[in-house]
């Protein structure tokens, strides 16, 4: 693939630069440090705040288990939907450099400002015993503030990091002109994606051990130390990096499309196989739109002549697009019903909050007097993916391939419905184990205290959790190596968006369905499903509900994956055989980008979720 005419003069820039001061050349592995000890720092600290929030809000604020979770709900999903501004900031405005700096130093403010919430005593309304929530004080307007706040930067934090990090390291490593650059790339590859996952394990262990026995004031104040690291560590390399020009974000592109298109909905659109007719980049291989969508095509009709300057190129985008800028849109419109499909499982697992109150009611001793914190039983889930990962690929596929006699490899869209029937598998079990935990908390006389501790072993949640972990394993994976084989390679930044909007659409849907189950099964009196005190709610039944929903969801996914045909892997495997007039451009296409991500992407894809 030949670079543009921006790439080309960058790189011939850079070897001026070598020439002429070769000691003033920035970039390289000297920068990896900093730049992957901010991406792990502050990874440590935002997810090491999560596991047992619920609880802090619950014993210092008088939060209702609803009210919490919906407040953990709505920031996730801010924190998942960040990403997609920061993209576009830093793509059309700021450059990546600058907006990781005010990413890490939002995030920065946020953790202290979090632990200021810890240290000052007027900064929250005071301890509060769950066992009779009648006594506990609310909340003042400021003191809302004051968290919210926190929550607010921490997410914008989160939103000009992550999306910018991967792609600012690849910057200083690129060098097409070296002969062992891909060795390099794949190199940083591997240490970025192996430290955040020893972020998020660091989080789940470390953090939340601190916080259940050093208190809320240290387990704040720790987060805020690394984060601090973090930017410190990040803005103290400045003069060291390469900082790229910026560029047009595909969300513009977008926005051009949808504008032009609308713009010309009056126009009439000439014969399909009309030549001239539409605008299209130099060695494209689109010439022509698609039929599918239509209406779109209209974006790309050239209607003068003085449109297209003498190099090609329109002399005004937002009047008219290219071919290629129509058919990206479609490909992003034509995936998302099956995206859609695996927001359900977005929502199963992100009930941590009942699942850290079940674990918080049980026995965890796990080697003589040492037990495990309830918040690091969502552990159990990425030790399962992890595992299963391995087994997958070192065992199973292997063995599957040598009694075949040819490779085997299960397709995209089978992996995430295998996704899907095992996140329905995880809400049967945590709707049953659910309730035996609650019959033993009633025969025990508990169910007026949740603070009391039910004979039974908080291991019997490790099924659930293996359940989940299998259901990431397939399905989320099988989602994203979807988007970045279904998609062309210009539109890998989208591709790597779309599962952190499902799980930020996720989290908004499982809000409103928990304020919607609390506000019906209250009425009258009644005791709330999602009640406070777990032993008098009936988590059970808000479970066996999920199940249900999950059910309806798998058949969702069924009709859709019918609906959209084949996948570029089944197209690249059909190859000669097809003879439903597939175009061999096509096919060139289909199998360039499945070729580059399956050899350093599906690696990726796969450590990527032990982050997500």
């Amino acid at each position: 693939m030949e670079m543009s005419s921006d790439q080309k003069e960058e790189q011939q820039q850079q070897q001026q630069q070598l020439q002429e001061h070769p000691k003033k050349v920035k970039g390289g592995l000297i920068t990896m440090p900093f730049i992957i000890a901010n991406e792990a720092f502050e990874r440590v600290a935002s997810y090491g705040l999560l596991p047992n929030m619920i609880l802090y809000f619950i014993m210092d604020y008088g939060m209702s288990l609803t009210k919490g979770q919906n407040i953990l709900y709505l920031w996730n999903a801010a924190t998942n939907f960040t990403p997609l501004f920061g993209a576009f900031i830093s793509d059309s405005y700021l450059g990546r450099f600058l907006t990781i700096a005010l990413g890490s130093i939002s995030s920065l403010l946020g953790m202290i400002l979090l632990w200021l919430t810890a240290m000052i005593p007027e900064a929250r309304p005071g301890p509060c015993d769950p066992r009779t929530p009648q006594l506990c004080k609310s909340a003042s307007s400021f003191q809302h503030f004051l968290l919210y706040a926190s929550f607010g930067l921490i997410s914008i934090g989160a939103g000009g990091i992550r999306p910018c990090s991967l792609a600012f390291g690849a910057d200083q490593l690129d060098r097409r002109d070296n002969p062992k650059n891909e060795r390099v790339l794949e190199r940083f590859f591997n240490w970025y994606y192996a430290s955040a996952s020893l972020s998020v394990v660091i989080a789940l262990t470390g953090i939340v051990y601190i916080q259940d026995h050093a208190g809320w004031k240290v387990g704040f104040g720790v987060p805020a130390i690394l984060m601090f690291l973090s930017a410190s560590l990040f803005l103290l390399a400045s003069s060291l990096y390469i900082k790229q020009t910026v560029r047009m974000s595909l969300f513009t592109s977008f926005l051009q499309v949808i504008r032009v298109s609308y713009k010309n909905r009056k126009l009439a659109l000439p014969p399909h196989d009309s030549d001239g007719w539409y605008h299209h980049q130099k060695d494209s291989i689109h010439y022509v739109p698609t039929d599918k969508l239509r209406f779109l095509n209209k974006a790309c009709v050239i209607r003068k002549p003085e449109d297209i300057t003498s190099d090609g190129v329109a002399t005004n985008p937002w009047t008219l697009c290219t071919v290629d800028q129509v058919e990206e849109l479609k490909i992003l419109i034509r995936v998302l019903p099956l995206w859609s499909s695996g927001i359900m499982m977005s929502i199963n697992i992100s009930q941590s909050s009942f699942q850290l109150l079940q674990a918080k009611s049980m026995k965890r001793h796990l080697i003589g007097s040492f037990e495990v914190p309830a918040g690091s039983f969502g552990l159990f889930t990425v030790i399962s993916l992890f595992v299963w990962i391995v087994i997958y690929d070192r065992a199973v596929l292997p063995l599957a391939s040598k009694i075949r006699g040819k490779p085997v490899h299960l397709g995209v869209k089978l992996r995430m419905g295998i996704g899907l029937f095992f996140s329905l598998l995880g809400m049967v079990a945590s709707a049953i184990i659910e309730h035996v935990r609650r019959k033993k908390a009633i025969e025990q006389g508990l169910l007026n205290n949740p603070m009391g501790l039910v004979n039974m072993s908080a291991y019997w949640l490790v099924i659930q959790h293996v359940f989940n972990g299998l259901a990431e394993a397939f399905n989320a994976i099988g989602q994203t190596e979807f988007y970045y084989s279904e998609f062309p390679k210009s539109m890998s930044s989208i591709a790597s968006c779309m599962f952190g909007v499902g799980m930020g659409v996720a989290n908004l849907l499982a809000s409103l369905i928990l304020s919607t189950v609390d506000d019906i099964t209250s009425r009258g009196g009644k005791e709330s499903w999602t009640s406070t005190n777990i032993n008098k709610g009936h988590y059970e039944s808000y479970y066996w509900l999920l199940a249900i929903m999950t059910s309806v969801n798998l058949v969702y996914f069924v009709v859709c994956s019918w609906a959209y045909g084949p996948c570029v892997e089944r197209l690249n495997g059909l190859g000669t055989e097809t003879s439903n007039g597939i175009g061999k451009e096509l096919m060139k296409q289909s199998s360039r980008v499945k070729d580059e991500t399956a050899e350093k992407g599906e690696e990726l894809f796969k450590s990527r979720l032990l982050v997500a």
